[in-house]
């Protein structure tokens, strides 16, 4: 037995009857019985509409499903600005914008006042604004410039061994105050900067054996050097280190 198909007088509405391959997409309505046929109101591959309307009911089905061109733009919602803003156009509270960015850069890693202010001033927030934002921040302990100096020099020493010339110059880069460093890296002293120092050359002597002496001498000198050690304490861990592989260390208290 043949179902019968009522067929709509006018264009098809989309989302009625199944999907053909291949039909044509010139906006011909379909012939019964061919399976040939273009969906009337719906879009050609590039996005045109291809029919002149989809009749009452499509007409409907059209309006409810898009916002009218008065309605604020989603993409403001997207990006979290709040609705009463939104609605107005009005721009973001320089304020709450830089309460924001800081509590994004302090995500994960702490920071130094200096780098939260100079990252608000590259987003060009007004220093009255910025300037609330970074004094709220430091009265609740969110920036603490004195335990990052401390956590840094600890952090710093015991992973990549450095001493404490390089450890101020670090710090300084980043903004803390000269006596917060002075405090922070004064709880290094000079036996566990040595220990240190000598546990570094530990490590690399072996990679230098089969070199010249003065060749291993100021490779590891160097090493240290660059990680911030004096030049005395640098010879003078090297030389014993040497000494105790059986190496001839005449001379080598001269400056390398």
């Amino acid at each position: 037995m043949t179902r019968r198909t009522e067929w709509p007088g006018g264009p098809a509405e989309p989302g009625d009857g199944p999907e053909f391959a291949g039909g044509p997409t010139d906006g011909s309505a379909y012939e019964p019985g061919t399976g040939r046929g273009a969906r009337s109101g719906r879009r050609s591959r590039g996005g045109a509409d291809t029919g002149a309307g989809f009749g009452e009911r499509g007409g409907r089905r059209a309006r409810s499903g898009t916002r009218s061109s008065g309605s604020p733009s989603s993409s403001r919602a997207e990006r979290g600005e709040p609705r009463d803003q939104r609605d107005k156009g009005e721009p973001r509270d320089p304020v709450e914008q830089a309460r924001n960015i800081c509590l994004r850069l302090l995500t994960g890693t702490p920071r130094t006042r200096k780098q939260l202010a100079d990252a608000l001033r590259k987003r060009e927030i007004p220093d009255e604004a910025a300037e609330e934002v970074l004094a709220r921040f430091e009265d609740v302990g969110l920036i603490d410039d004195a335990a990052f100096a401390g956590a840094w020099v600890e952090s710093r020493h015991h992973g990549r061994g450095l001493a404490r010339r390089a450890l101020v110059r670090e710090l300084r880069t980043k903004g803390v105050d000269s006596s917060v460093i002075d405090e922070a890296v004064g709880r290094l002293d000079a036996d566990q900067e040595e220990e240190t120092a000598r546990e570094l050359v530990a490590r690399k002597l072996r990679s230098t054996r089969g070199l010249d002496r003065d060749k291993r001498l100021r490779r590891l000198a160097g090493m240290l050097a660059r990680k911030g050690y004096g030049e005395g304490m640098a010879l003078r861990v090297v030389r014993q280190a040497l000494e105790e592989e059986g190496e001839d260390t005449e001379g080598l208290d001269e400056p390398f």
